[in-house]
């Protein structure tokens, strides 16, 4: 996640200046994350085997990314003593109560942060913190058709683009599916509907149901017209096709009615203290290198939010796998 859902914001801001404790301030939130990210975020530790150098507290959101973000970082710091981290903790926050924890030096690190989402957060951290690293970008949210239904012959064959849909309402059936009223994009997407002008119904749920109703689609050979949002593993089951949008995002698109444009694509950054390369300067270092493509996101979480593994199992994993990058990141 998603990194979507800012309904509760107020709310979390002010439970964020009662937690800095930082034992218990995560919340259960309705982005898909499985039990085995849920049961890894909620305080899970690797030890490196250095006897000495630095214990980290990494602040991570409760989207199974952040996760296995974590844990390849944990996993990095255990196999290279030599960058000076004896040990990663995780702390399972919301977005509000982690950047009060960065900037109080509650937390050393933040895992994908997700910009422009978070970026009000960054810019008010900017002097205690710095975003240490761009992991991936190009994390589109959109809306989407299954590729069968627009190929030759299909009963969306021809639609390219958002503009189009009222063309092909009945094909459709009237309906664009979407996620949990609370979320941001759930608001942006009804003033999009309004925006165009689109005679379609906004069926709202959660995600779960979501998908469900994309997967009985796809069971049956079906169109259906749906959002949705990257990272997710969804992308590796089904193969979808993201509608055109004829107008970019831009800043000021859905303030004071201007809401005729794309929903803005996501950036994953980690954000750090500013302090660490004093405390931790290898690590520091080889945390700017960290790259990891979108597409493989998408597979390891694919792996613990649909397959249920462990995500530390599959960070090491990918370590192991990826050993050329890993090396290039920590010289």
């Amino acid at each position: 996640m998603t990194p979507f859902r800012w309904a509760r914001l107020v709310a979390v801001i002010a439970a964020a200046l009662l937690c800095l404790g930082l034992a218990a301030c995560g919340d259960s939130d309705d982005d898909g994350a499985s039990t085995g990210a849920a049961t890894a975020a909620a305080g899970a530790s690797t030890t490196a085997a250095a006897t000495e150098g630095v214990d980290l507290k990494a602040g991570q959101f409760s989207w199974t990314a952040a996760a296995v973000q974590t844990e390849i970082l944990a996993a990095i710091a255990a196999e290279h003593p030599e960058l000076g981290v004896k040990s990663i903790e995780s702390v399972r926050l919301d977005p509000a109560a982690g950047w009060v924890g960065l900037q109080r030096g509650d937390v050393d690190l933040l895992t994908e942060v997700n910009l422009p989402n978070q970026q009000a957060f960054a810019d008010r951290a900017r002097d205690e913190a710095v975003l240490a690293a761009r992991v991936y970008d190009g994390a589109v949210q959109a809306w989407f058709v299954p590729r069968y239904a627009v190929e030759p012959g299909g009963p969306l064959e021809g639609l390219r683009s958002i503009d189009q849909l009222n063309d092909y309402k009945g094909e459709v059936n009237e309906t664009l599916y979407d996620g949990d009223a609370g979320w941001i994009t759930t608001q942006q997407n009804a003033k999009r509907l309004k925006a165009y002008d689109l005679d379609l119904r906004h069926a709202k749920s959660s995600e779960a149901a979501l998908i469900a109703q994309v997967r009985r689609s796809y069971d049956k050979r079906e169109p259906i017209l749906f959002f949705f949002y990257r990272p997710h593993w969804l992308f590796q089951q089904f193969d979808v096709v993201q509608l055109d949008e004829p107008n970019p995002y831009r800043a000021g698109c859905f303030e004071g009615g201007a809401d005729k444009c794309a929903i803005p694509a996501q950036q994953s950054w980690i954000a750090a203290r500013s302090d660490l390369a004093e405390r931790a300067p290898r690590f520091a270092a080889a945390l700017r290198n960290v790259q990891i493509p979108l597409e493989e996101i998408e597979s390891l979480l694919d792996q613990v939010d649909a397959r249920r593994a462990d995500p530390a199992v599959v960070a090491r994993q990918w370590v192991d796998e990826h050993r050329a990058e890993v090396d290039a990141w920590v010289r």
